[in-house]
């Protein structure tokens, strides 16, 4: 990571449809859209967190970027859980459990310095292993990469584009909703296959939000002549709830970063199939692109050459007990200099909040975690010390 660059932290909550969970029905959420849930009122990002007592449950991610942190909780119903990135570069077997419950938010595990390339990470529940004291339970909040959005010295501003637009063309039956939960108040949803939107932008990242509930489906999102990619909006509420919850708040249904100068195209098309299911009712909330002064993308490396085997650059949390292996496959034990270093980072992460607002480039520093959460629809959020702003999506 170029720490003179410009910088920013992309928040995934539990909920964002950028996560891929291998079966949701193995994990529990609470409810967004009961009439008593209160987000500010718990711990959580957003209020919501997955967790599960199924061993082998998985939630996986796929990201552009030398960073990564993940964060959960700990406590005396915790057991073990895997955490890998690119199969083989990164694995960490560490356990969750604790005497007491710990604090939020809480970090499970952190690699500061991959190689500035595409990743893919896992989580895995492994369940009540060796010495744990606890139980099989595993909870998942939210995590946090890190990007480049432009070089040192140059200027960002982030430029919205609500669903009604004129700048994104439909193509397709759409109808509109309005709640005061959406951006800007508004959304655009369809249930026909192969109805579509599309946006022509320059920028260096771009960011789509949306809404997710049980009726949504499927959809592609194609970024200039790139592979499709195919997502789900199907909402994130496991467990008992699975047939009814609704998160309104905008989640990320997609991101993309190190673009160039030219002339971008994006392209969302629902995938209804013979069921008409909805890309979104309510789902195309608005899309947010981040415009630099100067353009400078990053040549990227190869998953795994340059990814460091120095012990410092994994981070699991301080009470987490196992062992982390670098990507020569070498058994690495956590040393108590290592529980020292990650400690370390954890009171900073806890120290300082930063937000990027929207459209200027300029970062408010928050003191208080509870300022920082009243202050976007998306909450504080803590930051790496090389961070220069916080992308609140």
């Amino acid at each position: 990571m170029d720490s003179s660059a410009v910088n920013v932290n992309v928040t995934v909550d539990d909920f964002d449809s950028v996560l891929s969970y291998a079966v949701q029905s193995d994990w529990e959420t609470p409810d967004p859209s009961s009439p008593s849930f209160n987000a500010s009122a718990t711990p959580w990002w957003m209020g919501t967190f997955h967790k599960t007592d199924v061993v082998g449950a998985v939630v996986t991610f796929n990201f552009t970027g030398p960073s990564i942190l993940i964060y959960g909780h700990s406590g005396p119903s915790y057991g073990s859980f895997e955490v890998q990135i690119d199969s083989t570069s990164i694995v960490a077997t560490l356990s969750a459990y604790a005497a007491s419950n710990a604090s939020t938010p809480y970090l499970l595990f952190g690699a500061s310095n991959l190689t500035y390339a595409t990743h893919t990470f896992a989580l895995r529940n492994l369940g009540k292993k060796g010495s744990d004291a606890g139980g099989n339970t595993l909870l998942f909040d939210y995590l946090q990469t890190t990007v480049q959005v432009a070089p040192a010295g140059a200027t960002v501003s982030n430029t919205t584009f609500e669903e009604d637009n004129p700048a994104l063309q439909y193509s397709g039956k759409w109808d509109s909703n309005k709640s005061p939960n959406f951006s800007g108040g508004g959304t655009s949803y369809t249930n026909q296959d192969k109805a579509a939107v599309s946006l022509s932008f320059h920028g260096s990242a771009v960011y789509v939000f949306g809404d997710k509930k049980n009726d949504h489906g499927l959809y592609s999102v194609v970024l200039d002549n790139r592979t499709a990619e195919i997502y789900s909006g199907i909402s994130g509420c496991g467990g008992a709830y699975g047939q009814t919850c609704e998160q309104q708040k905008p989640t990320l249904e997609y991101f993309a970063s190190n673009l160039d100068e030219s002339l971008h195209t994006l392209r969302i098309e629902n995938v209804a199939g013979v069921n008409n299911s909805f890309f979104g009712k309510c789902y195309l909330d608005s899309i947010v692109v981040t415009v630099p002064s100067v353009y400078a993308p990053r040549q990227l490396e190869g998953p795994s050459s340059g990814s460091s085997s120095n012990t410092s650059s994994l981070v699991p949390s301080p009470s987490s007990t196992g062992t982390v292996k670098d990507n020569s496959g070498s058994t690495l034990p956590i040393s108590n200099s290592l529980l020292l270093i990650t400690l370390f980072l954890v009171l900073f992460l806890r120290s300082s909040v930063f937000r990027m607002n929207t459209p200027s480039s300029s970062c408010v520093v928050y003191t208080n975690w509870d300022d920082a959460f009243e202050s976007s629809p998306r909450g504080g959020t803590s930051a790496p010390p090389y961070a220069s702003c916080i992308m609140h999506h």
